[in-house]
């Protein structure tokens, strides 16, 4: 008679359907990458995947064979109660570990290394070294709440939400944010690199294939936070001259004024395309001081030194910030310690902790368990005994 599935196996398979879609539609945009940055840091990955199923996989597999082994049926199996150490194992147990943990370590070192972003670029891709005469494209991005802006300095100007690259060529994405700490991250072309207010980052990278790709704001930082993404577009560098100049041709000035209105957090930005912008507004944005009749940092960084640092008996500029800890603090030489005072040089001070009633047992008795009773800091309820320390 033939056997008909159970009630659960006919529930189960229907079930996983859907699952099933949902994975295989599943965009891995960080395992295929479309840059030689993000190339690297995929076979880091799977790399360091690797060195460690070196020991789990084998781990896994001992355990089930030790199970089946050593169960209470096989009467063939060696039962020996007094086992206690083997030169052996020990050797195989910790042997491996340690060799994995130093390829690992080496595997990290080498690639942080290789991989920072502030470091430039050595190759455009595996088999095409980088021209020193060519001259990296350089960005400028600013995350706002909740958008970017994407700056080109060099061709003078700007956009929201839609980032444009030559294929094959070096970028360097200088980074900044206006209100709050984000994080810039296109997965198919590079890592993630915060971006923090008052400060700049950079980051280093290269698109090698043409296409439309996905970047995104990888750090929570609001309501908006969610769709806080930007197109990433790779052109060959024809098109990227085009699109130059087709966003010159019909895009508008990025003025101060304009800058302010997108400063302002908005949701669900569309594509923004801007045909001029100041070159200095992303240095302004940096030392926040875009809004009229507000001082830059570096200014005011600047005039502190200047003035001593604020300290009124510092004569020359500077004078204020001492350069190394071993520097003597303007003004005077450094203050003595307490401990390298003499007892003429201390001024006296009250002690919270002295007991208030006299005899106290510590000066005669330092083994008496009233030492420890501090109920006479206290306040004392009326009615109420005081409490002792003794048990």
């Amino acid at each position: 008679m033939r056997e008909h599935p159970s009630l659960a196996r006919r529930l189960v398979r229907p079930a996983l359907l859907p699952l099933l879609a949902l994975l295989a539609g599943c965009e891995r945009a960080v395992l295929n990458p479309a840059g030689d940055v993000a190339l690297q840091q995929r076979n880091l990955i799977y790399a360091s995947t690797g060195l460690m199923l070196l020991i789990i996989v084998p781990v896994l597999v001992l355990i089930v064979l030790f199970a089946w082994h050593y169960r209470k049926g096989n009467e063939t199996a060696t039962y020996d109660p007094h086992f206690d150490h083997s030169t052996s194992l020990e050797l195989v147990i910790w042997s491996a570990p340690l060799l994995i943990i130093i390829a690992l370590g080496a595997l990290t070192w080498s690639s942080t290394h290789l991989l920072d972003p502030f470091r430039p670029l050595g190759r455009v891709s595996a088999d095409k070294p980088i021209d020193p005469k060519a001259k990296p494209l350089q960005v400028q991005v600013v995350a706002l709440d909740w958008k970017w802006l994407f700056i080109y300095p060099e061709q003078g100007i700007a956009t929201v939400n839609e980032l444009v690259l030559p294929v094959d060529r070096q970028v360097r994405f200088d980074i900044t944010s206006t209100n709050m700490m984000n994080t810039f991250y296109a997965p198919t072309m590079a890592g993630m690199v915060y971006a923090m207010p008052g400060m700049q980052s950079t980051l280093h990278a290269v698109l090698n294939q043409p296409g439309t790709f996905k970047g995104m704001s990888a750090n929570y930082s609001g309501a908006g936070f969610s769709d806080m993404r930007f197109g990433l577009h790779g052109v060959t560098p024809a098109d990227f001259d085009a699109w130059v100049a087709r966003t010159r041709a019909a895009g508008r000035p990025l003025a101060t004024a304009t800058y302010l209105k997108l400063e302002v957090p908005s949701e669900k930005v569309p594509v923004m395309r801007f045909a001029s912008v100041s070159p200095d507004l992303f240095d302004r944005v940096v030392n926040r001081c875009v809004r009229p009749g507000t001082p830059c940092m570096r200014d005011v960084m600047a005039h502190d030194a200047a003035a001593g640092g604020g300290d009124p008996h510092a004569t020359q500029a500077g004078a204020g910030m001492p350069g190394r800890h071993s520097a003597q603090p303007p003004g005077g030489a450094k203050p003595k310690g307490a401990l390298f005072k003499d007892e003429s040089e201390i001024a006296p001070a009250p002690n919270i902790t002295k007991p208030r009633q006299p005899g106290a047992p510590g000066a005669t008795k330092p083994a008496s368990p009233e030492n420890r009773n501090m109920s006479f800091l206290l306040p004392t309820v009326p009615g109420q005994t005081a409490r002792t320390g003794r048990g």
